[in-house]
């Protein structure tokens, strides 16, 4: 509000003052207004706090509800001849793994060519390249005038011949060297009609061969066979990297570090959202100053469904039934405690009942699945926590529009009593006028009279 500065001129009265007083008595009266409105503000941020810490005790959740999580195994390995890996097939137990060939890939090198710049056919042609399995066999295409170089480009250009090509100075020459793309016997490479595509006059000497041949290698004391040094089929599960010649021990073992390290933050998510629920509800904070949520139903039902999913068995008639058999409890306060060498020995003794429990035949049956169901539901657009933001937004929505409302009322009657002050202004001015005219009037008529008896 804008004051009058010609308000009070005429009385002599600071009634642009007094009008800034009434202004500001006003005022006051949004200052309820603006606190509610705060209000809401402020709990909206701590639903989103509450929220945050919901959604990672979700992802914690979610991470117990995977059935892989029970069933890893790990490897150690003695001794350089294999690397090994397993998944959720592989069966625990120790393998004695003897390699006595690794699979190589079979090689061929042309007759020599004395230069890089001899042209080695007059015409377009086809070079041929045979390998033991037939179905390998390709013709490449080669443009009449090609050097050495040229052959090269054009087999390592075609994607189908299986085959990588390189030219090797022997420092007699230069020759056409091909090596099988894959190993294994299959893949060798018997000719290629290299002298026959090419000019007589520009070769020398014989081809050179290398032949493929498969790895060879036992498991205990079974033969095996194999075109490729990366075995997947030898160790039901298990994935073998023949590495050398030698021997290797591989043991197989059940990983419980995986389960175990999901059930401790499943046990720290769930900790961390008491805690913030606590201290956003709590009567006294840290700062003396009662929590943002404090008696918030949103917060009650959330802490009360989920309590409840913790504390109830899961209805079955084998296995472990409740987070007590495995060493967790709730405690006083309501967070989670664990025993660790209870959870351990489960998970040593039977990692699959563990996981059964928390993750369910079908991923839905177990604690895991119910809380994850119940926490979608929480955070859910129609659930407890986002129908509460809703409720605070309409409410602060509800309170702007009380605001304008109430504005608009200070404005009218400021208007008014400016209207009011300015007829006061006014009238008083007149008075003014109207005294100052009289006590002009009576001084004149005091002189008069005053002159007049001294003149008798």
């Amino acid at each position: 509000m804008a004051s009058i500065s010609s308000l009070g001129i005429g009385s002599g009265l600071d009634l642009n003052g007094l009008l800034d007083q009434l202004y500001a008595a006003e005022r006051s009266k949004l200052e309820p207004i603006e606190q509610q409105i705060e209000t809401q503000q402020v709990k909206i941020s701590a639903y989103g706090e509450l929220k945050g810490a919901l959604s990672a005790f979700q992802d914690a959740t979610q991470a117990l509800n995977e059935t892989t999580l029970y069933q890893s195994l790990s490897t150690s390995i003695s001794g350089d001849a294999v690397q090994a890996a397993a998944n959720g097939e592989a069966s625990p137990g120790r393998y004695d793994i003897s390699v006595d060939t690794l699979a190589t890939a079979g090689s061929i090198a042309t007759q020599r060519v004395d230069s890089l710049d001899t042209v080695l056919t007059e015409d377009d042609s086809e070079l041929n390249l045979t390998f033991a399995n037939a179905d390998l066999n390709q013709r490449v295409a080669i443009e009449a005038g090609s050097t050495l170089q040229d052959v090269r480009d054009a087999i390592n250009a075609d994607p189908e011949a299986a085959v990588n090509a390189s030219v090797i100075n022997d420092g007699s020459g230069y020759r056409l060297a091909l090596m099988s793309k894959q190993t294994g016997s299959d893949a060798t490479l018997l000719d290629t009609d290299f002298a026959e595509m090419a000019s007589d006059a520009t070769l020398t000497d014989v081809t050179i061969e290398q032949a493929g041949q498969n790895a060879a290698f036992t498991v205990n004391g079974i033969s095996v066979e194999s075109a490729s040094n990366q075995v997947d089929d030898a160790i039901q599960g298990v994935a073998l990297d023949l590495q050398s010649t030698g021997q290797s021990s591989l043991l197989v073992e059940q990983d419980t570090q995986p389960a175990r390290e999901g059930v401790d933050n499943f046990i720290t998510a769930y900790n961390e959202l008491k805690t913030t629920a606590g201290r956003l509800t709590a009567f006294n904070g840290a700062d003396g100053q009662a929590g943002e949520l404090i008696g918030d139903s949103a917060v009650r039902t959330i802490e009360s469904r989920l309590r409840s999913d913790l504390g109830n068995g899961l209805g079955g008639e084998e296995g472990y039934q409740r987070l007590a058999e495995l060493g967790i409890s709730l405690s006083v306060d309501g967070r989670l405690e664990l025993d660790e060498q209870k959870l351990d020995a489960a998970l040593a003794e039977n990692p699959a009942a563990v996981g059964a429990f928390f993750s369910g035949a079908d991923e839905a049956d177990g604690l895991a699945g119910r809380l994850d169901a119940t926490l979608s539901q929480l955070l859910d657009e129609e659930g407890a926590l986002e129908s509460a933001v809703s409720g605070a937004e309409n409410r602060i929505e509800s309170l702007g529009d009380r605001y304008q409302l109430m504005e608009q009322r200070i404005d009218t009657t400021i208007a008014r009593y400016q209207t009011q002050f300015g007829q006061l202004d006014t009238m008083l001015s007149q008075m003014n006028q109207t005294s100052a005219y009289l006590t002009q009037q009576l001084g004149m008529l005091d002189t008069q009279m005053g002159g007049g008896m001294s003149g008798q």
